[in-house]
């Protein structure tokens, strides 16, 4: 590798990396005009054959990933030749150089790992576990998305596991390597919320909570020890963000968060986070807990996932759209009844119920209502008694009144902003509005990021008493009826 040097029409420039697996170069392509970098692995004498494997991967994997959160791939090179990956060059440093910043202040954390979050779910929908999230592998587009790098110690639920097959050792960044990982677990996705975690306790407070330790007997201990809670290290640390932090750092995975989406959703609603004990505890789980863990690791082991698309399928974030004015009640019914089945089926699916309250364009909006009740404290009441008989726990039900002019633009934000997978909302009935505005069910369901259920109710249970259907998307306009529509 020399700078002028061409392979496969790359032209090599200046070397700008040297790791412990890969060199990076700049490189040009008469055909592409975006920023390239070529990955080269280190091959010679005396080199680990694990950045051989690792290189395998990365090579495998790269290419079919796509996606704002991910470098785009431009072509690969064997070894028969020269091995080499060529991506797309994201500007800027990766979070590692805001170490010399922590701690940081809690909200510009918070912001940082939902982005980071985000870009895990996107990764986990395409059947990839990362397994190597560090500072050192996270960068950020100009737009302010989180890309991760560095995929050569991933797992993709598609192709050969390389690593697993050829190697009994771990490989992995130790402060940040997940428990179930030690046991040989790499088909989990939670592995990456745990590493997840590492990274958020360490960049709130300023210390890693499991130390610097290299050793495979150090790393073992979080197979049954946890670490300080962060409120031990800092008065003022937030009861929400220990919540979630303690929440990922959960030794079985089973009881952190069930998917990357569902982190996300948290870390863009802290006002919602539901808390437990963990949110206010100050010390270590008691000697005794521990002991348990050690001696009794049958009944901790966590058990791999068939396949990361299994995890994510029993996992989703549900929207629920509901009317919550008087005479939707039959719409609502039949709502439920879906929810119900969509629920059965998803066993750790979380449910978000949503309302619009419609704002005027023209008239001023008033707080209250006829009766003096503040119109949106009133609904999110609604909402809560509507979902009740659910049945779920408070971690897995947020309830959400939204304000807008256009009520099916703010349900397709919400969806898009808070990773939503299934969206169920109730169809207009037969009105002169919905002629004259259109259907915002229909708008909904033709420019949703996800899959839609439309719902109606049955005619007779539609109509009221004097045989008219109501109108359950007009608004709250001043000459429409109040509404979800």
């Amino acid at each position: 590798m020399q700078p002028g040097a061409d392979i496969d029409g790359f032209t090599i420039g200046e070397r700008v990396h040297r790791g412990g697996m890969a060199t990076l170069w700049t490189v040009t392509h008469p055909g592409i005009n975006v920023p390239l970098l070529m990955k080269v692995p280190l091959v010679s004498e005396g080199e680990d054959p694990a950045a051989i494997v690792s290189f395998e991967m990365e090579q495998m994997i790269l290419p079919r990933l796509s996606g704002p959160h991910v470098p785009a791939c431009f072509g690969t090179g064997d070894f028969e030749r020269q091995a080499y990956v060529v991506m797309e060059r994201i500007p800027g440093q990766t979070l590692y150089k805001r170490l010399g910043d922590l701690p940081l202040p809690y909200e510009e954390a918070r912001g940082i790992a939902g982005r980071i979050a985000s870009a895990l779910a996107s990764l986990h929908r395409q059947h990839v576990i990362h397994h190597d999230i560090k500072p050192s592998s996270i960068m950020f587009r100009e737009r302010g998305e989180a890309v991760l790098i560095d995929f050569g110690l991933s797992h993709h639920n598609h192709l050969p596991d390389l690593l697993q097959e050829e190697f009994r050792l771990p490989y992995g960044t130790a402060p940040y390597m997940a428990p179930e990982r030690l046991n040989g677990v790499r088909d989990d996705p939670r592995s990456d919320l745990f590493s997840l975690g590492v990274l958020l306790y360490f960049f709130t407070t300023g210390v890693r909570p499991f130390g610097e330790t290299e050793s495979l007997r150090g790393m073992r201990r979080r197979l049954w020890r946890d670490p300080y809670p962060p409120r031990k290290l800092r008065a003022d640390y937030p009861p929400w963000l220990q919540e979630i932090v303690l929440r990922c750092l959960e030794i079985d995975p089973a009881a952190r968060y069930p998917t990357a989406a569902q982190l996300a959703f948290d870390l863009a609603h802290p006002e919602r986070v539901k808390l437990s004990a963990r949110s206010q505890r100050l010390n270590r789980d008691a000697l005794g807990t521990v002991w348990r863990r050690r001696f009794n690791r049958g009944a901790i082991q966590p058990q791999p996932k068939s396949n990361v698309a299994a995890q994510l399928a029993s996992s989703p974030i549900v929207l629920v759209a509901l009317d919550t004015v008087d005479g939707s009640e039959a719409l609502n019914e039949a709502i439920r009844v879906t929810a119900e089945q969509v629920l059965s089926t998803s066993p750790s699916a979380r449910l978000a119920c949503v309302n619009v309250l419609k704002l005027n364009r023209v008239a001023i909006d008033r707080t209250l209502d006829e009766q003096g009740q503040n119109r949106h404290v009133d609904r999110l009441v609604r909402l809560q008694h509507w979902a009740r008989p659910f049945g779920l726990d408070e971690s897995r039900l947020t309830v959400h009144v939204l304000e807008a002019f256009d009520p099916a633009a703010a349900i397709l934000e919400f969806a898009a902003v808070n990773l939503v997978d299934h969206i169920i909302v109730g169809a207009r009935q037969n009105s002169m509005m919905r002629s004259l505005l259109g259907s915002v069910s229909a708008k909904v369901a033709s420019e949703a990021p996800c899959s839609v259920t439309v719902v109606r109710p049955s005619r007779l249970a539609a109509q009221g008493e004097d045989g008219s259907t109501p109108d359950l998307a007009t608004g709250e306009a001043e000459i429409t009826p109040p509404g979800l529509f």
